[in-house]
């Protein structure tokens, strides 16, 4: 399997450049459970896209904090790439950004989160269990960080997961489109230095309540098993 990987983050803190980056941080969240994968890395946040998507399996959208709001020309872009990725039917999945990237391209609405930032280990609630999904438990914990959320979802697509304030955390559409809210490639370390590096921003009762959250571990290995069965599934029989 060899996938494309479109890094849409750009944050460029000295906190970022001491942490593993997007680009390493998906494959090495999928290499934990298919070890022999490929990925091609894109930074599509600086106009770095791939020139076709043909030898591609599939396509992964990693997280961002720029909002799909934003009139960057990188993120109309992208927009274009979706709908033309959606069209072949190639698998996609999208994380953050790239959950509410996905929606807004093909004709969803992304808004702000009524209760404010969500921060630190987010519990999930299956709502549609898709085949590729059979082995996730129905309360499900990933990682997140986020102030936007996609409230209206387009055509087709129905909602997967639910988390508080979140009732579409998470979007299937057919077999091709598979999408979470959340960060399934942050490990605790990373989460746990974010939050900290956070922390003024995200305020008192936000970052406590993200502190506390973090005594428990995500379910990030069940997962990304999940993702890799949605690739998998998604391809036509040989």
């Amino acid at each position: 399997m060899h996938l494309a990987i479109l890094v849409t983050n750009t944050d460029d803190s000295d906190f970022a450049q001491n942490h593993p980056k997007d680009g390493e941080k998906f494959p090495t969240m999928m290499t934990r459970v298919r070890p022999d994968w490929s990925f091609a890395v894109f930074e599509v946040k600086d106009g770095q896209f791939p020139e076709t998507l043909d030898g591609f399996d599939g396509v992964m959208i990693s997280g961002s904090p720029a909002s799909v709001h934003d009139d960057a020309p990188w993120i109309g872009r992208l927009f274009t790439l979706i709908d033309d990725i959606v069209a072949r039917k190639l698998p996609l999945f999208g994380a953050c950004f790239g959950h509410q990237a996905i929606a807004m391209a093909l004709g969803g609405r992304v808004e702000k989160n009524p209760g404010g930032y969500m921060h630190g280990l987010i519990q999930n609630r299956l709502i549609q269990r898709k085949p590729w999904m059979h082995t996730l438990p129905e309360d499900l914990k990933l990682y997140g960080s986020h102030v936007e959320q996609v409230t209206v979802l387009p055509e087709g697509a129905s909602p997967v997961t639910s988390s508080e304030g979140c009732p579409i955390a998470g979007f299937a559409m057919g077999s091709h489109v598979y999408t979470s809210q959340h960060h399934p490639e942050m490990t605790p370390g990373f989460i746990a230095a974010l939050t900290e590096e956070l922390s003024e921003y995200l305020g008192p009762q936000v970052t406590g309540r993200a502190r506390a959250s973090l005594a428990q571990t995500a379910d990030s290995d069940a997962f990304a098993e999940s993702i890799a069965r949605f690739f998998e599934m998604a391809q036509p029989a040989s």
